[in-house]
């Protein structure tokens, strides 16, 4: 049995940028997690609410901007695919492809637009002849993250991020706060998994909207 657990993001979401901020924490002290690709918007996409019929890898780069949550198709498209691309250097620059992109779309508030993702490519030390000539791999990158989506679906992801433990234990986590020390890291993983595994098998947690949690 792998022993390594995988994290599905989508780069749109600040829940998953903490939760890969941890993660990445947590993979200096040994862990092991994995990177997969989860699409809010295909996800979240009305087509999709009774039967599947919508792709998001299906979509043109050049769409207009919709409505509503609509209007993340093209930049979410565009850093899934940058993503996958950045993937082929190997794991270690996918995770610092990532970790660089989230932090511009998070930290500074960038735009997922292809500016962004050289920024990204550049601080994570890829190769960028490389890079861009992978980029240019479409119908191949649509094809790798199609399979992804496909994956997410089989498992029942619905929100990023979404953590598959190695024991097959599999669970949203809604991180509103962002930490990079390791000992904190260390503590809300294990507070984390010990809830997934427990006996009671809690499903959800959600606190009062007007008792927000206080450390005593």
């Amino acid at each position: 049995m792998s022993e390594t657990t995988d994290v599905f993001i989508d780069f749109l979401c600040p829940y998953a940028w903490r939760g890969v901020e941890l993660a990445a924490v947590l993979r200096e002290q040994g862990e092991s997690f994995r990177l997969r690709h989860y699409s809010l918007v295909e996800g979240n996409h009305a087509a999709n609410q009774k039967e599947h019929t919508w792709n998001l890898t299906d979509q043109p780069l050049d769409a207009p901007d919709g409505d509503g949550y609509m209007k993340h198709q093209t930049p979410s498209l565009r850093a899934f695919l940058a993503a996958t691309a950045a993937a082929r250097q190997g794991e270690e620059a996918l995770w610092a492809f990532s970790l660089a992109l989230f932090r511009l779309r998070h930290e500074q508030q960038r735009e997922l637009d292809d500016a962004a993702m050289s920024d990204a490519a550049a601080q994570a030390g890829l190769d960028a002849a490389r890079f861009e000539q992978d980029r240019q791999d479409e119908a191949g990158l649509r094809a790798d993250l199609r399979a992804e989506q496909e994956a997410s679906r089989e498992i029942g992801v619905f929100g990023t991020p979404t953590y598959v433990l190695p024991g097959g234990e599999a669970a949203y986590y809604r991180f509103e706060n962002l930490t990079r020390d390791p000992a904190t890291a260390r503590e809300w993983w294990n507070l984390y998994t010990t809830v997934l595994r427990s006996d009671p098998g809690v499903a959800t947690i959600k606190r009062a909207r007007n008792r927000p949690a206080q450390r005593m």
